[in-house]
């Protein structure tokens, strides 16, 4: 589909026992965007979003709120080529 973007994301901040892996995936699914969320050793989480290009974008906006207890100080993108994920995932 040559509409389908891919984003990977770097969220920093109090992102982590916030419910913001929880979030995400619940929003991604709403959106019908594919990927995955993680955290990381170093207290950020790690997020791929695929999908059309307006909802993977729309989960780079959400990404700059997160949950409503989280508190996002940074959001680092890169666009990458599709990779057709599919579904969506919080991975350990």
């Amino acid at each position: 589909m040559s509409d389908r973007a891919r984003a990977h994301v770097f969220v920093a901040g109090r992102v982590q026992g916030v419910f913001f892996r929880a979030t995400t995936r619940d929003t991604a699914r709403q959106h019908n965007v594919d990927g995955w969320v993680k955290n990381l050793d170093d207290g950020r989480v790690e997020a791929v979003f695929e999908g059309p290009q307006a909802d993977v974008k729309a989960m780079v906006e959400f990404c700059h709120e997160g949950s409503p207890q989280a508190r996002v100080d940074d959001v680092d993108v890169e666009y990458e080529r599709p990779k057709d994920l599919d579904g969506f995932e919080i991975r350990y």
